[in-house]
């Protein structure tokens, strides 16, 4: 009897041993994620595109309701695939094991080396901007200075996010508590001031008279800018591996969080008007900022400080759930094997973070003069434009687009594209291995609906921005060769995997990672339904 209990408990201690990625994502901190992710620099940024292609108050309020309403049908069609496919990776890890390694490669591919980069260079210097504008407030900030501090918040959450993952979700946990009471600060305001009969911009009469008149591409477009708002929806999904029970958890944090975010936004949106009109809100670059200057007086600075909090909580998340996403890509052989390992006692994966790092870096300065300049002045001179050398395809892509919202409208495309996909797999998955074990089963009408609103969604907006959607498409198709000289490409010159194994094991030595152990009590239902199918 003593001798079954030993063994009990050395099996137990050498599974707490094993260097594997830690389960501390508890609900509570898994709601944070996704509403940590969601709330970032979007609801500050996009009101006023959602508004200028909607043309009027009325559609902009149902634009932003039905998105949230499409980011519903969307995560509940992401909780089926999140215990389903129970691997962190999220769309990656879904499309990879449905439809094979070519098209999960081709998210990856758009998605680390262009979305990722690219959002978390827009929020960071939002975040800049925004801490310093008290300092500035007659003047832009100093591009020396923004680039200085989005440098600084970026390198310091990476130091973070390398130390513990403890650590990155307190933090999560606590900023996603302020942007919240950030928000519920507008709105409070915002239904005082209806309360006192300032709501005309929200009248019926008034709130759909059209500055222009509406097509579905324009629509389309304002879809396209509220969905970069509710962008991040879906990472809770790239940390699965992570997360304390995930086929509990994964979908109760998604019901609470998508419906709070989406009631949210609305309020939001609808203080907004009760201040503004529809004139003084598009001539605003900062909402958020213009809202506190007409109903704070002499309080107005917190807005800027909500803002910063925000946006530093958001790049916090993105830095989490983008890290966790290189990890996922190398694990499956299509990134150097040196970013699938993780820190030998902290069990982080801070290769992938560094990655993740080098990549955003480089697009600060593109951003900090030529974007981000532009979508406060209205302007973007050329030289100031072409005064830095592209140091990546994501700066390529910013110099090409150049405005804030056409850059906006391009990684919206970029993301709801890889959400088709992946729900796209639902359905496959569902046809052709009807017997695999599904903790959770949506009804077909839900990513059928979703679908069909992707297809109309994607073609219209095509239609209307062909120039700037065509060049996603034309980005994320770049990864073809790369992925066949990379990855399906086998017999290479010896002297090149002389050169990996050599970085590799310096890299090793340097982050002091090795591979994790799985457990494969995580993929379970997964391999039993294989067998059976």
């Amino acid at each position: 009897m003593e001798d079954k209990e030993k063994k009990k408990k050395d099996k137990n201690s050498s599974k707490d041993d094993r260097v594997t990625l830690k389960k501390e994502i508890g609900l509570l901190s898994a709601c944070a994620i996704i509403i940590g992710n969601i709330i970032g620099s979007g609801i500050f940024i996009s009101p006023k595109g959602v508004l200028e292609h909607a043309g009027s108050v009325g559609l902009s309020l149902i634009v932003w309701v039905c998105g949230g309403g499409i980011c519903a049908l969307g995560s509940m069609c992401y909780a089926e695939l999140g215990v389903t496919i129970p691997k962190s990776g999220g769309d990656y890890s879904y499309v990879t094991e449905i439809f094979g390694g070519l098209v999960g490669f081709l998210l990856l591919w758009s998605a680390v080396l262009i979305m990722y980069p690219t959002t978390l260079a827009v929020i960071a210097l939002t975040f800049s901007n925004y801490v310093l504008q008290p300092a500035f407030q007659n003047c832009l900030p100093p591009y020396i200075a923004t680039r200085l501090l989005a440098t600084i918040c970026i390198l310091f959450l990476t130091w973070v996010n390398c130390s513990s993952v403890r650590w990155a979700t307190r933090i999560q946990d606590v900023f996603t508590v302020g942007k919240l009471l950030a928000l519920a600060l507008i709105i409070v305001v915002g239904l005082v001031q209806i309360c006192r009969g300032h709501y005309d911009a929200l009248r019926p009469s008034v709130a759909f008279e059209f500055s222009q008149d509406p097509s579905v591409g324009q629509i389309a477009l304002a879809f396209l800018q509220a969905s970069f708002a509710y962008s991040g929806w879906n990472f809770l999904n790239y940390v699965t591996e992570e997360v304390v029970e995930p086929r509990k958890n994964l979908p109760r944090a998604i019901y609470i969080s998508i419906p709070l975010v989406t009631l949210v936004y609305t309020m939001t949106n609808i203080a907004y008007f009760s201040s503004m009109t529809p004139e003084e809100l598009l001539a605003s670059n900062a909402v958020a900022v213009t809202f506190g200057e007409k109903l704070l007086g002499m309080f107005s600075w917190v807005m800027p400080i909500s803002v910063a909090l925000s946006t530093f909580g958001g790049i916090n998340g993105y830095l989490f759930t983008s890290s966790r996403l290189c990890f996922s890509g190398a694990r499956e052989g299509h990134l150097p094997y040196l970013l699938a390992m993780i820190h030998l006692k902290n069990c982080t994966p801070i290769p992938a973070l560094l990655v993740c790092v080098s990549t955003v870096l480089p697009v600060l300065s593109t951003l900090s003069n030529a974007t981000m300049t532009q979508s406060k002045t209205g302007k973007m001179s050329p030289h100031d434009t072409m005064s830095h050398v592209p140091q990546c395809i994501a700066t390529i892509v910013i110099l090409c687009i150049g405005e804030m919202h056409n850059l906006i409208n391009y990684v919206s495309f970029i993301n709801y594209l890889s959400y088709g996909v992946t729900i796209a797999g639902l359905l496959y998955l569902r046809k052709k291995r009807p017997n695999l074990a599904r903790p959770i089963k949506v009804n077909m009408l839900i990513p059928i609906t979703y679908m069909i609103f992707w297809a109309v969604l994607l073609c219209f907006s095509l239609y209307s921005e062909p120039v700037v959607c065509g060049l996603g498409m034309v980005i994320m198709l770049t990864g073809v060769p790369v992925y066949f000289v990379g990855v399906q490409w086998k017999d290479k010159p010896k002297w090149i995997y002389r050169v990996v194994e050599r970085v590799t094991y310096m890299g090793q030595k340097v982050c002091y990672v090795v591979f994790p152990q799985e457990d494969p009590s995580e993929t379970e239902p997964l391999t039993a339904s294989k067998a059976n199918d």
